[in-house]
């Protein structure tokens, strides 16, 4: 059986879409969290209110306001973006994946760099959750 290349491009793009990209798994260093980590690098995933297109444009916006940000790709239910210090330039990399079935925002952040963070990566899903909260 013969399947047009049409079909073939059109079944692999849902496919795609169904199974959102999976996260980084954070080392074992304390640098890094995540909501599918375990331990102390676990936390809670972000809900949203909406469609997906309005909480990625949410956040979007989010990232872009945090000082020295960098979105480094971004498609249909995914962004990745890149975060420098301020003294020195580390740079921290952040993943998120808005997941529409649960209605969450998963991400992982962690240091690409070093061993500790001094809690850099907790604060700014911190400062992200709060932006991204339906009271702000």
């Amino acid at each position: 059986m013969k399947v047009a290349p049409a079909l073939v491009f059109a079944m692999l793009s849902a496919a795609a879409l169904a199974a959102p990209p999976a996260l980084t798994p954070c080392p074992d260093k304390p640098n890094c969290v995540s909501t599918e980590a375990s331990g102390k690098a676990q936390m809670a995933p972000i809900p949203f209110a909406g469609t997906v297109a309005e909480a990625q444009d949410a956040l979007r916006r989010a990232i872009a306001a945090q000082a020295r940000s960098t979105i480094t790709r971004e498609e249909p239910g995914f962004i990745a973006a890149e975060f420098r210090s301020r003294v020195f330039g580390f740079v921290d990399a952040a993943e998120f994946v808005i997941d529409a079935d649960a209605r969450v925002i998963r991400f992982r952040s962690g240091a690409r760099s070093g061993h500790y963070d001094f809690g850099v990566n907790r604060e700014r899903i911190d400062a992200l959750r709060a932006a991204l909260s339906p009271a702000h």
